[in-house]
């Protein structure tokens, strides 16, 4: 079966390749998360320190490897960077399962976040390498909602392995080994993709839709909007995972309905890559306003109501609302650089979405001292006041560069 790129046709086995790695974007510090009210008694000498660094060290380390694989992918050929980082990520799991010690946990979650730095900007820059305009723009939402369902499905498996042995959850890490073998497909067909032509001066993106102008080859002003508005958003909706679960608990509710309402956040998200085109083709220069007002509101459900289901829907609206924003970010920060840069643009605006993960509980710790309020409902007015405050500025600003997303 072939599958249309814009600019030709490649095997349905190279875009599965390109899925797996999609896919393996969900896995850092997931099977650490089951376990994680465990270490204490599984490592008794261990210290809160230790068991921070376990959950947050890959995140950490993720960052900087992004950048350094956006950077060599300019002069390394990009299959090897590939699977130079799947080896890396695959051997963490093996000592994942090997290790018994806090201290090997902790230089494994190091080592594992070396690897999936490597090919986190990779997943999102086969899809520009292989497909152009509307078919990047489709791959790129279809890219998303497998990252996100892949997280669902992870996390509902670790946890059930989790209580057969603590071992058990860092299994997942084996899964880099699929996308090894699908490598070597993508290998095949790389060699088939010609290389852009590219001038010094003046460069056209394959769309026809932006021009670069510069040595650099890449619109710095344009990719800085783009990384400010995705660390943004992903700040505004993170929230859902740090802290629902405390006002859940504050509702007076169990760890298993905070569980779901996650799990419905994150396939809220999935949904809106299934049919991005159409929601882009439809909204327009309102896609990010809808988004921002759509994640406002959810917020505000969660807020105003302690029944289960209008809080589900709050965080189902949030989750569609960050669903359509985020594939969109990707296919408009191609949209910043000439194709031999375009890795390299993406890998600075994905990691502004974990740096956004590690900041998020500094920002609200900070601002709830500030006010003075110790309220678990303050993270969801304080973000949802900011997502309206976007979502205003989003529609006085449509027609702009960043929030004008005509197809």
């Amino acid at each position: 079966m072939k599958i249309q790129t814009g600019q030709g046709t490649i095997p349905l086995i190279t875009l599965v390749g390109i899925w797996s790695i999609s896919a393996l974007n969900a896995l850092p510090g997931l099977a650490v998360s089951p376990i994680l009210g465990k270490l204490a008694v599984i490592f008794p000498k261990s210290t809160e320190l230790d068991i921070q660094m376990l959950s947050s060290l890959p995140s950490l380390l993720i960052i900087p490897f992004i950048i350094l694989a956006g950077k060599l992918n300019e002069k390394v050929n990009t299959i090897w960077l590939l699977q130079s980082g799947l080896i890396i990520f695959a051997l963490s799991g093996v000592l994942y399962l090997l290790s018994d010690k806090m201290w090997q946990l902790i230089a494994v979650s190091a080592l594992m976040g070396i690897g999936s730095g490597l090919i986190v900007p990779l997943s999102t820059g086969l899809i520009s390498k292989f497909f152009i305009g509307a078919y990047r723009t489709k791959q790129f939402g279809l890219s998303s909602a497998i990252t996100n369902v892949t997280l669902v499905i992870a996390t509902i498996v670790t946890g059930y392995l989790a209580e057969i042995n603590w071992h058990l959850p860092f299994a997942v890490y084996l899964l880099p080994i699929v996308s090894i073998v699908l490598s070597f497909y993508l290998k095949n067909n790389m060699d088939k993709v010609e290389p852009a032509t590219v001038s010094e001066k003046t460069t056209a993106i394959p769309s026809g839709q932006v021009v670069i102008e510069g040595k650099l080859g890449v619109d710095i002003k344009k990719l800085i909007q783009i990384m400010l508005f995705y660390g943004l958003a992903t700040y505004l909706v993170i929230i859902i995972s740090f802290n629902l679960p405390f006002l859940m608990k504050e509702y007076k509710f169990t760890s298993g309905n905070s569980g779901l309402m996650i799990s419905l956040f994150f396939l809220a998200i999935m949904a809106p890559g299934l049919m991005l085109n159409q929601i882009v083709g439809l909204l327009r220069n309102k896609t990010k306003f809808y988004s921002l007002l759509s994640i406002a509101v959810g917020m505000a459900l969660i807020v105003v109501s302690r029944t289960e289901w209008l809080i589900g829907l709050g965080c189902i609206l949030i989750g569609l609302g960050y669903g359509v924003i985020q594939p969109i970010a990707y296919d408009k920060t191609t949209r910043t650089a000439i194709p031999k840069k375009v890795t390299l643009a993406l890998a600075f605006v994905m990691s502004m979405n974990y740096l956004a993960i590690l900041s998020c509980p500094f920002i609200i710790d900070f601002f709830q001292s500030m006010f003075d309020i110790k309220s678990q409902q303050f993270a969801f007015i304080f973000n949802g006041c900011i997502a309206l405050i976007a979502a205003v500025f989003a529609y006085v600003k449509r027609d702009s560069f960043l929030f004008d997303d005509k197809l």
